[in-house]
């Protein structure tokens, strides 16, 4: 169940340049003071001090750090649209570099920071917010991947709208994983057996 959608808003919607910069920043630095202290140490005090803004001015557009984390992780969502898909030359490349751009494009979109990547996972409350970007993204993604299953003739599944689902499942959730804990497998390696294990299924390999 989300948390209480209170606790999550923003207070301050910025109207205005310098307000939106002011935001950015407090953003900007949360950011940093997880990854380098955590979520627990991670207070409100230390993102202002970073933000070089006084506590009531950060009060003035977060509650709580619940509330900054929760923007942290839409933002980081949003961020994640795969702008590539629709330039993907798919005739003069096999279904395995197909797959490899889906995987990899994953993985980009995670490098920057680990800690901060597992702070969001396993911290960050559920607003509704947060579950709204979290369905469009996974729609938008699901539907660019059935577009290239449809146009790929390597391609043989049952269902194109079932298999983009698991692909966008496994990859994005493995992706996650990894990434959150990069030291667990080597990302050239993992990267390669996702490749082959999607590939493998949707090419029908039996």
């Amino acid at each position: 169940m989300p948390s209480d959608d209170r606790r999550l808003q923003p207070r301050r919607k910025p109207r205005q340049v310098r307000a939106e910069l002011t935001r950015d920043r407090i953003l900007t630095a949360a950011a940093h003071v997880f990854a380098e202290h955590g979520y627990a140490a991670g207070t409100t005090n230390r993102i202002a001090e970073r933000a070089r803004i006084s506590i009531g001015s950060l009060y003035q557009y977060f509650p709580n750090k619940d509330a900054i984390l929760a923007e942290l992780l839409v933002r980081h969502i949003d961020r994640g649209r795969w702008a590539g898909a629709d330039q993907l030359e798919l005739s003069a490349g096999s279904l395995g570099a197909t797959v490899r751009a889906v995987v990899r494009d994953a993985i980009d979109n995670h490098r920057d920071d680990p800690q901060l990547l597992r702070i969001m996972i396993e911290e960050a409350p559920l607003s509704q917010e947060l579950l709204d970007t979290i369905d469009r993204h996974g729609k938008t993604r699901v539907a660019q991947v059935r577009d290239l299953l449809a146009r790929h003739p390597d391609v043989h599944v049952r269902d194109l709208d079932t298999a983009a689902e698991l692909i966008v499942f496994t990859v994005e959730l493995n992706t996650h994983k990894l990434m959150a804990d990069p030291r667990s497998i080597p990302v050239e390696t993992f990267e390669r057996e996702l490749v082959d294990m999607v590939t493998r299924y949707l090419r029908g390999d039996q």
